[in-house]
């Protein structure tokens, strides 16, 4: 009798084994290799193929199972059976002679073309399950050489599949990849770092997105308890979402508010490797608005920079509404003068909130290495953007209608006319509520910020604020040495009706006229003019007080004039 049961257990194993061998969890399998860019070629094939390796100890049936990018799916595999510990290369059908050389190749139809740069690759069981998937960009190789093409991504170690650019880089085997062979940079990379809550964006009024650093157990990602969301909303669903499950989506019960900025917290979420998010993880999120002229503003221009580096721009949100950069554009005008290289700022929603500084640029870490930037998060790399000539040149921004909300003329003597070199050094905006076509509204970076301020407040920043009398000068004393404290002098001035002309002149101590700052000028009822401290030749001017006479008159024959006192000095170093 227990032979007899025991020889009925042995035969349910048995049928039931292929069973086992379908049914996998995510990482059973992982894309653990890439060959992206084929060329130039080092030593391998000049062919597209992914490797796939079984990280468990039983073996994988792939019959079914089909590889897949943002735009489709392949066909399904073959019935192939992936051995414990082992590698397998896909690849298209007329790519399998030359790969097998290599390692066991198998093929499928509609293999993807592979981007070189911003893939999302995922693998789909038999019963359409994702079992892994990554989102690779050039980044990940961490070799400047390598990434130009002709050298595969490798995962270093694929029982931490959940990592990204940290578990990846280019292979370091002479041929420039290992099919069907174990990973060159093979090694142990534990994970240790806490999911992290990056940004969140609508899709709806009621539908939030919520953007990780990392995948996220599905689980925990979908348990509702683990967020909370302030204004008096309340949440009724939360789902993990796929491929790459570092997304969730959120449901509210009511609709959120126009022009409102809400706070999103999540606690409790989990990675793969089950370690926890932190204890303080928060978002800002709203309904985004379309930006009008005035509200979106062109900020800091850094169009002649070091060698080495790369121009940037700074913008603005000068307003109280919630703006998508992937619905804000900037672009230059052509030798004609039409807009031209027109770039999206961002592929993917990132909300940029009221008082927010964004730059843009083609390349995050040099800008970092060559300037402090506060706020990493707010720099949005622009592949090939438009160019900005050293000498001069135009910045046009633009909305997701194609209006224009903003254009700079800048030229390169809108620099302080003492610094010697202008290369590395941005051109920033005083007051983001003046003209910005304004030269007198421009200023070079201060040399104690490291002559550029990416991602926050400019150093020569100054909102000019209502006054009282007709003409005041603000400050009293000013240093025009470039250090960000008190570079200008500004005259601002306010008259009773609109049509009037001014000049202003600028007299030492002694009565001789220095500087003529002002000729024939045509006023608004409130303005303002900036003195750098130089003179008509531009040369610098020494210490001492200086008289501002400012004439004003109309057509009409009615005329003024104000006599103001600044002090000129200087800081010692």
């Amino acid at each position: 009798m227990f032979y007899l049961e025991g020889m009925k257990a042995l035969l349910l194993l048995v049928c039931c084994w292929p069973v086992f061998l379908w049914s996998q969890s995510r990482y059973d399998v992982v894309i653990d290799e890439v060959m992206a860019d084929p060329t130039p070629q080092t030593g391998l094939p000049n062919n597209e193929w992914i490797e796939l390796k079984n990280t468990t100890a039983s073996p994988v049936i792939l019959q079914n199972w089909r590889i897949g990018d943002a735009t489709g799916q392949s066909g399904p595999m073959p019935n192939f059976t992936l051995q414990p510990d082992s590698f397998v290369i896909v690849c298209t059908g007329s790519a399998v002679a030359a790969l097998s050389a290599f390692g066991t190749a198998i093929s499928v139809t509609s293999f993807p073309s592979l981007d070189n740069d911003g893939e999302q690759l995922f693998l789909k069981s038999a019963d359409g399950r994702i079992i892994h998937a990554i989102q690779y960009t050039t980044a990940w190789y961490q070799n400047e050489v390598k990434r130009e093409g002709g050298w595969t991504l490798e995962m270093i170690d694929t029982k931490n599949p959940c990592t990204g650019l940290q578990n990846w880089k280019a292979s370091t085997h002479p041929s420039g990849g290992t099919p069907g062979k174990k990973n060159s940079v093979d090694a142990v990379n534990t994970d240790p770092s806490s999911p992290q809550l990056k940004k969140a964006y609508t899709t709806d009024n009621t539908t939030i997105v919520l953007v990780f650093d990392e995948p996220v157990d599905s689980l925990s990602g979908a348990t509702l308890t683990n967020y909370s969301i302030d204004g008096g909303l309340t949440l009724v669903s939360a789902i993990t979402l796929p491929p790459l499950f570092n997304q969730v989506q959120l449901r509210t019960a009511a609709a959120l508010n126009d022009n409102t900025v809400y706070t999103l917290t999540a606690v409790n979420v989990v990675d793969c490797k089950n370690n926890t998010i932190g204890t303080i993880n928060k978002v800002r999120v709203g309904l985004p608005a379309d930006p009008v002229a005035g509200e979106w503003i062109i900020n800091e221009i850094l169009f002649n920079p070091r060698s080495g580096g790369y121009d940037y721009v700074e913008f603005y949100n000068n307003s109280n509404k919630i703006f998508d950069a992937s619905k804000l554009y900037i672009a230059n005008r052509n030798s004609g003068g039409v807009i031209s290289s027109i770039k999206v700022l961002s592929a993917a929603p990132h909300y940029i909130f009221p008082g927010d500084h964004i730059v843009e640029t083609e390349d995050a870490a040099n800008l970092a290495m060559q300037y402090l930037v506060q706020s990493p998060d707010n720099v949005l790399v622009v592949s090939a953007p438009p160019s900005y000539p050293d000498d001069e040149g135009i910045v046009i921004a633009l909305n997701f209608q194609g209006e224009v909300v903003d254009e700079v003329n800048y030229k390169d003597d809108w620099h302080f006319k003492l610094i010697d070199h202008a290369e590395g050094v941005s051109l920033e905006r005083i007051d983001p509520a003046a003209s910005s076509q304004d030269p007198a509204n421009w200023h070079s970076a201060a040399s104690t910020a490291g002559y550029g301020t990416p991602t926050y407040k400019n150093s020569q920043y100054k909102l000019i604020a209502a006054i009282d009398a007709d003409i005041q000068v603000s400050p009293k004393v000013f240093s025009p040495d470039n250090d960000g404290r008190d570079d200008i002098a500004t005259i601002q001035y306010r008259v009773t009706e609109p049509g009037y002309i001014a000049n202003v002149t600028l007299f030492d101590a002694a009565g001789r006229p220095v500087r003529n700052l002002v000729r024939n000028g045509t006023m608004g009822l409130t303005g303002y003019w900036n003195w750098d401290g130089l003179d008509d030749k531009g040369l610098k001017l020494p210490v001492g007080s200086y008289i501002i006479f400012t004439e004003i008159f109309n057509l009409q024959g009615k005329k003024e004039r104000f006599k103001n006192v600044v002090v000129l000095a200087r800081n010692l170093r």
